[in-house]
């Protein structure tokens, strides 16, 4: 465990040392063509209002063209994210983003950064990505790929078609959710996990196929949910973090400057994906209940939904399943490792820890 902490450490301060090296242009060299897929969707604000502008425009820009990258989202590449980890690894594409939960499929040690309940707000969430991001890259590069960047998409919350009032009000009902975590939280309610891919969800909500379903707050209104759904909760349950990831192979034969540039740009985005996150949860609510004066980053919804206030026992209950159901269940999937790490690294800052 302390090999752990010291290679968290060092990882650290090299990127500190790097960040403090970050040249504001390039000089004259042979131009480096950057081949990046990102998003899920062309629509989405962390495409449009990030990669976009920061990694297509800017990186060109500022490098005075030596560097073009060809960004494409998912849907524009026909991908999943589970390709997308492969096309990463086997260097078809230089540089990917794609959620941890899809990336925890060959390194599971990643679903520890976004646990069920694990981060009750953005802050908390953030905190934890920085200080796993080293210790995950310990088991990802083996595969040949690094993670240079986790971020979130906007708080993961419950879209229901009929009323509630807290988490308890769950109980019985039939809830869609995504990733292992999820589901452990959803059944410790009383609920019924069932699992629908996301271009599904719209139908089956409104089949009654499902009484509720999880996603972000934004990506809930993108995806009309309020046609179908009468009220949302406003309490993280989780994040969705995403990452960027890299090929090592590419990574380590670019240009010095080059790779130094890079990383600048890549922490810019960083910066910006945490601020839209933070920015576009409030938003996406203010849209679904009809807040027309606060809703800036995504649509108003036609039909406006009622805002379920997190209550006290919500929050509690969120702790307690997390520290009684949902971290188990993670330990025992991922191996007493993964326990140990969660101890070392989170624990101090979630408060909860594994095994009691």
């Amino acid at each position: 465990m302390r090999s752990i902490l010291l290679a968290a450490a060092a990882a650290l301060a090299l990127a500190g040392a790097a960040r403090a090296q970050v040249p504001e242009s390039l000089p004259a060299g042979p131009k480096v063509t950057v081949v990046a897929v990102t998003q899920p969707l062309p629509t989405q604000p962390q495409y449009t209002r990030v990669d976009i502008p920061v990694l297509r425009e800017a990186v060109g820009q500022r490098s005075g063209g030596r560097i073009e990258v060809q960004l494409s989202t998912h849907a524009e590449r026909n991908l999943s994210g589970t390709e997308l980890v492969r096309l990463v690894r086997s260097g078809q594409t230089d540089i990917g983003a794609s959620t941890l939960t899809t990336l925890s499929g060959d390194v599971p040690i990643l679903d520890m950064v976004d646990l069920a309940g694990l981060a009750p707000d953005i802050g908390t969430a953030k905190r934890i990505a920085e200080a796993m991001l080293p210790v995950v890259n310990r088991d990802l590069e083996r595969f040949g790929a690094r993670l240079m960047v986790i971020y979130p998409f906007p708080a993961q919350v419950v879209f229901c078609r009929a009323p509630f009032t807290s988490l308890a009000d769950l109980r019985g009902r039939k809830v869609r959710t995504f990733g292992n975590s999820l589901v452990d939280f959803f059944t410790a309610l009383g609920a019924q996990p069932v699992s629908i891919g996301f271009p599904e969800v719209y139908s089956a909500l409104e089949r009654g196929v499902v009484d509720c379903a999880i996603t972000g707050t934004g990506s809930g209104v993108a995806a009309r949910w309020p046609e179908v759904t009468t009220h949302v909760s406003n309490l993280p349950v989780s994040w969705a973090l995403a990452g960027y990831m890299v090929n090592i192979a590419w990574w380590n034969r670019l240009d010095p400057q080059v790779r130094a540039f890079m990383e600048g740009a890549l922490r810019e985005v960083s910066e910006k994906q945490w601020e839209l996150g933070a920015a576009a949860t409030r938003d996406g609510l203010d849209c679904a209940i009809g807040k027309a004066d606060a809703c800036r980053i995504h649509s108003l919804a036609g039909r406006p939904m009622t805002e379920v206030a997190a209550t006290a026992a919500d929050s509690a209950a969120l702790r307690e399943i997390l520290e009684k159901t949902v971290l188990p269940g993670f330990v025992r999937r991922c191996g007493a490792r993964c326990g140990e790490v969660y101890n070392q690294i989170i624990a101090p800052i979630s408060g909860v820890r594994a095994g009691g």
